[in-house]
């Protein structure tokens, strides 16, 4: 009756697992997030604790049992930590060297015998474990047409570029070329001019009309004027081959839009040798 019991339990505990996953994998974008999904984790830890804590009783049961009957006969006692091996064992199912005659089997190679060894109980239970999640895994996924890897990355890059685009518009000092405005304050077109200054007037000459670089005083652009474009232009650098230098990795974003606003200033002046009119004429729309 007890061993009825025991083996009820442990039907029990697989089909919850069983339902506990198939839950998981219908419900969850991400089953195995313990953090979004800490029952199915529950449930598999509970199960695999149940198993080792089954057998381990198991042990304890027997060797006390044979001790009792030892006791009985008369028989030298166990040493006390022989339950641990006799539990290790069991987790094997190996049989003693002097025991391997009992599963010998008839195939006889050049005096090499061959073992009729039983499955480890851990590799079986894993096995049942695997077809347990082969199962929920096919229900999943190809009667249930759930999300396949691919899926799964396009949601996860989709929400990433949305938080990112939250996070932008929401940010103080993030400036970018969606949200750059044109600066009109002397302290900021100081700033501006300073960094032009230092980086710039080598081949925009100080006074923005060009030299190696184009005239900065026209109203003549080659990737096209206004606040949002210089942005750009300073930021990621001019055409491949032959343009300015991107110099989002050298000048911060604060700078750049203070450097690009002073540059604005310069439309309309007149510097001292201006070099002729590069690209299309600018309107501001």
């Amino acid at each position: 009756m007890k061993k009825y019991f025991q083996s009820s339990i442990y039907i029990i505990f697989v089909i919850v697992t069983f339902l506990a996953l198939a839950k998981s994998f219908m419900v969850y974008e991400n089953p195995f997030n313990f953090f979004e999904n800490p029952l199915v984790w529950l449930t598999l830890i509970g199960f695999i604790l149940v198993i080792v804590l089954k057998e381990t009783i198991n042990v304890i049961a027997i060797s006390k049992a044979t001790e009792l009957q030892n006791e009985k006969d008369g028989v030298v006692p166990e040493a006390p930590n022989a339950w641990i091996q006799k539990l290790l064992k069991s987790w094997t199912k190996s049989k003693d060297i002097e025991d391997e005659q009992e599963i010998v089997l008839d195939h006889n190679y050049d005096g090499i015998r061959e073992l009729d060894n039983t499955l480890p109980p851990w590799w079986v239970y894993m096995f049942y474990a695997s077809i347990v999640f082969a199962i929920v895994y096919l229900v999943r996924f190809e009667v249930l047409d759930g999300d396949s890897q691919i899926m799964e990355y396009d949601k996860a890059v989709a929400e990433a570029k949305a938080e990112l685009k939250k996070y932008k518009s929401t940010a103080p000092d993030l400036i970018t070329a969606e949200s750059v405005a044109l600066l009109t304050d002397a302290k900021d077109l100081g700033r501006g001019k300073a960094v032009f200054g230092l980086n710039c007037a080598s081949c925009h000459l100080a006074d923005g009309g060009g030299s190696i670089g184009p005239n900065l005083t026209d109203e003549f652009w080659i990737l096209g004027g206004g606040i949002k474009n210089v942005f750009t232009t300073i930021s990621n650098g001019g055409r491949d081959g032959k343009g300015m230098i991107a110099w989002n990795k050298t000048l911060k974003a604060v700078d750049i839009a203070k450097v690009a606003s002073y540059v604005i200033s310069l439309q309309g002046t007149t510097p001292a040798t201006p070099k002729a009119p590069e690209g299309d004429k600018w309107e501001e729309k």
